[in-house]
């Protein structure tokens, strides 16, 4: 039986999926297609790390880690959704709410002092940030709207907030003593083992990485951000955002660049506040409170301290001198300074585009923003946007072109697999890069509390890259533009290496074809041109890049990342297929537990779900395979026609109502289709029942709303009244069963 591979994972994707997967597994059945399931939740990678500690009952296998075995193979068929890429207070979360379940896991260690504590630190290490993604993604990224989706949006415009010149939005970055100012990098010349060291003033020499094995052709980059640059820098944002009168919001990434990013963002909460640190900071260190975590955390923390009031008195004054903070949630008290996760730079950055360049303040109203993107990699390229807006106004929608995505991530590229090799510098002094034969490969002078790290590029993910790309632009006609700035260390050796394999025949015959390099800012100044035209242009991205741009542009283009195809053709002949952008959506989850309602729009499913089998009839032969994608794109195709993505108030069908139309929808197509006659009698008696019994299939749907609900956990939520919750008809369940 061919098998298709389906994740278990977090928050409203992992909902959606008590709903969804019943559909799809009933449906494939009939093809002879098995759906499995694996769980890479947060909280199933958690309990995979502490076998010894768990009974037989609660233990289960490391499915992270076969599936990354699997992504190796041909024959691997992978549907991924979205997972948390879990920052601290969440994995913090996460094990407390398991500990509440029974499950004998050790607390989170801030500062482990013994070797037990240093061990589960280090396994709790292997499972924040982004842990997910690198180990799965076995291939480069091929992302687009489809054209169902683009269509759609042009004819249903989604709204966008009206731009005007005088707008005060702005970026600002550093622009010096960064991560893209003191960046080295080199081709590795031949298969070695390199040791990461610092070495302080007095001689003192620290390994930070024993052993770090680079293979010949790859390109090893090496960077740091000055810890005293970044305070100096934040200190005069914090003064120009109260000087212009505008919101103080910063933007980080502190899920995925889970070592750098926390350390960022507790600079920025330790500046903004440096009044009440320099007074509490003591008393906040010795109650294992930090900056790192957030205010939220700190806030929470504070209950329990004999000084709290008079601290959170201190912080309030604070917030008061100082301007105004964006919100994540004004109702709340939610500021953009409480959790580091909650604020996400390619989330928040187009949301912030979208809405005219606003974003909402402590009063629940709109208003111009100072976005504070502290490394300026890549700050630039929301800056062309922002600018362009002011320029021209708001993109349309309705006439706009598109700007799909190659991106380079194969074998961990780029920064995304720097997790291991960054590190906050202990005391001043100098950290090198030594091969085996004990010569200096590169080497920094830095401060204490400077953040370096180390990031890697193999060479057969880029030559894939650039493969991807000139077969993106052979099958679409578009230009191709290599996002690439040659000022930057990294993107020259990327650029020598893009024009070897386009020039050498290896990438394909690239006669005809439109093959541009642009630095960032002004590929993103190009694209908009194009996109403003009408006209399309792929962009071909590093790995932040690629989940940046897959991001921006979709959120401008189609009103959400989460309706994109996303592609990844896996190096050894199989196929990841991941189910769009969109993160894991925790405000979804919090909606459901409140009002029985989800708003998570599955649309990204349906598209992986018949990508991957498509790919299985290719690999398989298997032509009910190739019957069921077929039938269920036509299927979305009138989903959308008919739109029946989820509503945006209680009364309208949710997440549950989708899925229901979508397979009442394929059902249909399954009876009408004329290659297999077999499939379409097994198909027509449901297709006739669902759509007899659509009213009340629906009215079941929409009458649980309204409540509260039940799940039995948010990390690790109880199958049966998950189960239960996500499929509250009777008439449906009793439809789909009689497959």
């Amino acid at each position: 039986m061919a098998k298709i591979i389906y994740t278990h994972t977090d928050e409203a994707p992992l909902l959606a999926t008590y709903s969804f997967l019943p559909i799809v597994s009933a449906y494939a059945a009939k093809a002879g297609v098995d759906v499995e399931t694996r769980d890479i939740s947060l909280a199933g990678r958690i309990i995979a790390q502490f076998p010894e500690r768990l009974t037989p009952q609660q233990a289960q296998p490391d499915a992270l880690a076969e599936l990354g075995e699997l992504a190796t193979h041909p024959d691997a068929n992978i549907i991924k959704l979205p997972n948390i890429s879990a920052s601290v207070p969440q994995l913090k979360a996460a094990i407390a709410e398991l500990q509440g379940k029974g499950y004998d896991l050790p607390d989170y260690p801030e500062d482990p002092a013994t070797d037990e504590e240093r061990d589960a630190r280090a396994r709790y290490d292997k499972i924040k940030g982004s842990a997910v993604n690198p180990v799965l993604r076995e291939g480069n990224s091929d992302r687009r709207a489809p054209a169902s989706v683009k269509n759609y949006a042009k004819a249903h415009p989604h709204r966008m907030g009206a731009w005007t010149s005088d707008s005060r939005t702005a970026v600002t970055t550093m622009g010096h003593d960064d991560f893209f100012s003191n960046e080295k990098s080199v081709v590795i010349p031949a298969d070695d083992t390199l040791r990461i060291e610092h070495v302080a003033e007095d001689g003192t020499l620290t390994v930070l990485k024993e052993s770090l094995k680079v293979t010949a052709g790859e390109v090893l980059d090496g960077t740091f951000l000055s810890a005293a640059a970044l305070d100096r820098f934040l200190a005069g944002a914090i003064r120009a955002a109260k000087e212009q009168g505008v919101l103080f919001s910063v933007h980080l990434k502190a899920t995925m660049m889970k070592v750098s990013d926390p350390i960022i963002f507790g600079h920025v909460v330790k500046v903004f506040f440096r009044d009440v640190f320099e007074k509490y900071g003591a008393d906040l260190a010795a109650a294992g409170l930090s900056a790192n975590d957030g205010l939220g955390s700190i806030f929470a923390g504070l209950e329990s301290l004999p000084n709290g009031a008079e601290i959170r008195a201190a912080f309030d004054a604070a917030l008061a001198d100082g301007p105004e903070l964006a919100m994540v949630n004004s109702d709340k008290g939610i500021t953009n300074l409480h959790v580091p996760s909650d604020v996400i730079v390619d989330a928040s950055m187009p949301a912030m585009i979208r809405g005219g360049g606003h974003m909402w303040g402590p009063d629940g109203n709109e208003a111009d923003a100072l976005a504070v993107i502290p490394d300026s990699s890549y700050a630039g390229v929301y800056q062309a946007v922002i600018d362009d807006c002011k320029a021209n106004g708001a993109l349309d929608p309705a006439t706009m072109g598109s700007v799909p995505n190659v991106g380079l991530m194969a074998k961990k590229a780029e920064e995304y697999g720097s997790h291991d090799k960054t590190f906050e510098v202990p005391a001043d002094g100098v950290v090198r890069v030594v091969d085996a034969a004990g010569e200096t490969v590169m080497e920094h002078r830095v401060g204490a509390g400077d953040i370096w790290r180390a990031c890697q590029t193999k060479d057969v993910a880029i030559r894939d890259w650039v493969k991807l790309a000139v077969t993106r632009a052979r099958a679409t006609g578009v230009p191709a533009v290599f996002w690439l700035d040659q000022n930057r260390a990294h993107d020259a050796r990327l650029i020598e290496k893009v024009r070897e394999y386009l020039d050498d025949g290896s990438a394909g015959e690239t006669g005809g074809l439109t093959l541009e390099i642009m630095a960032p800012a002004e590929a993103t100044k190009y694209s908009l041109e194009r996109i403003r035209k009408g006209e399309d242009t792929i962009s071909v991205t590093g790995n932040v890049l690629r989940d940046y741009n897959t991001d921006l542009f979709p959120i401008l283009e189609v009103g959400t990342s989460a309706k994109m195809l996303s592609i990844v053709p896996l190096m050894n002949g199989g196929g990841l297929f991941e189910t769009g952008a969109g993160g894991s959506a925790p405000k979804h989850v919090q909606q459901l537990v409140e009002d029985d309602y989800l708003r998570w729009d599955s649309l990204g499913e349906f598209f992986a779900l018949a990508a991957s089998f498509e790919h299985l009839a290719r690999f398989t032969g298997n032509a009910r395979a190739q019957v069921l994608a077929d039938t269920l794109d036509a299927a979305t195709g009138t989903f959308l026609g008919e739109d029946r993505s989820p509503g945006r108030k209680l009364g309208t069908i949710d997440n549950r109502g989708s899925h229901f139309y979508l397979a009442l929808y394929w059902a249909r197509e399954l009876a009408a289709q004329t290659d297999d006659a077999e499939l379409a009698a097994a198909f027509a008696p449901l297709a006739e029942k669902l759509g007899a019994e659509e009213e009340a299939i629906v009215a079941e749907l929409v009458a649980v709303q309204g409540k509260p609900a039940d799940i039995g956990g948010y990390y690790r939520p109880d199958d049966d009244k998950a189960s239960a919750v996500m499929r509250p008809s009777a008439i449906f369940n009793e439809a789909l069963a009689s497959l």
